[in-house]
């Protein structure tokens, strides 16, 4: 009798012992050993400390499990778990957050922090309801134009093949409202493509252009930043959920401790990144304020309604519009 006692009762237990073990297996682009790579990898120490071992995070940097689109269809099938991807690259989760990084709708970063602060519980509501939970927001840095050549105004690319993200149709059709020619590729295919001449430009941060040697084609920069990308740590839900809430608490503290770090860490070093490049030659190109933002205003209506949903698009712009440059709130 004593030994059914025994075995009924390692039966329960079994199984609430193998739910409290967790493995979250997450992608990104973030090359290795980037900044944005160790800051995960530190993350994932952190997280088995904290948790006695129990939750174990599992790295697959470089864009080894595809693009931001094939990671958010492999949290779809659960496949992965989690990924530290950019605001436009969620596209393919929801739409909202691209709004944050329409060519210049801010004036500056702070301006659009501002804004941000105000859109972030909406973004996290309609996160959750697809399953995803934001554990943090990270500042990834702003978005220059880097090409192969010199570009300092919209006229001066109406023969230029500007990189446009895979999987978003209306983008595209922002871009050519501008004046602007498209090419659609995933991100894996940026490096072979300038390599051959199928795409002459690419906008994105300093930092990332370095770390995947970008710079190395696209030697021109614009000195004006088109906007500002921001990154999130998103985990499935179901799996976040087999956590004990104890731990899922200090898991996040954890998550928002290092993203802050990475946070200064990352606007020093897109700093250090535009000079290191122009010790390689990078050269950086004046570019015309006036006409980018005459340019890029027409892509507005596109993305309003094709993009962001309209009303959304809408309050950002509401929003933006509350807060100064600076980030200081009007009063």
């Amino acid at each position: 009798m004593k030994k059914l006692l025994l075995a009924a009762l390692l039966a329960a237990l079994a199984p609430a012992a193998r739910a409290q073990n967790v493995v979250i297996k997450l992608g990104t682009l973030a090359p290795q050993g980037s900044t944005w790579h160790e800051i995960l990898k530190e993350m994932a120490q952190r997280w088995e400390q904290a948790s006695g071992g129990q939750v174990r995070l599992r790295i697959y940097a470089g864009g080894a499990q595809g693009s931001e689109g094939d990671m958010v269809r492999k949290m779809g099938i659960g496949q992965l778990q989690g990924a530290a991807i950019s605001n436009v690259g969620m596209h393919d989760v929801i739409p909202e957050p691209q709004a944050l990084s329409v060519p210049f709708l801010f004036e500056d970063q702070a301006q659009m922090e501002c804004a941000f602060a105000k859109m972030r519980p909406q973004l996290e509501a309609a996160l959750e309801k697809r399953g995803l939970i934001a554990l943090q927001w990270s500042r990834i840095g702003a978005i220059h134009l880097f090409c192969s050549s010199a570009h300092r105004s919209p006229a001066d690319m109406a023969n230029a093949k500007i990189w446009a993200w895979e999987g978003d149709p209306k983008s595209v059709e922002a871009f050519r409202a501008a004046g602007l020619k498209p090419v659609v590729l995933s991100s894996n295919d940026i490096v072979p493509s300038l390599q051959t001449g199928m795409i002459d430009c690419i906008p994105n941060v300093p930092l990332y252009v370095l770390t995947a040697r970008l710079h190395e084609k696209a030697s021109h920069m614009m000195d004006l930043p088109w906007s500002w990308m921001m990154g999130a740590t998103l985990v499935r839900k179901d799996a976040w959920e087999k956590i004990p809430a104890d731990t899922r608490a200090k898991l996040v503290a954890i998550a928002k401790e290092l993203g802050e770090k990475v946070d200064l860490e990352v606007k020093r070093l897109n700093t250090d990144a535009v000079t290191a490049m122009q010790k390689q030659g990078l050269q950086v190109e004046k570019g015309d304020q006036a006409a980018w933002r005459t340019a890029m205003e027409k892509t507005w209506p596109v993305v309003r309604g094709g993009v962001v949903p309209a009303a959304f698009f809408d309050e950002v712009k509401g929003a933006r519009d509350a807060c100064k440059a600076g980030g200081a709130k009007k009063k």
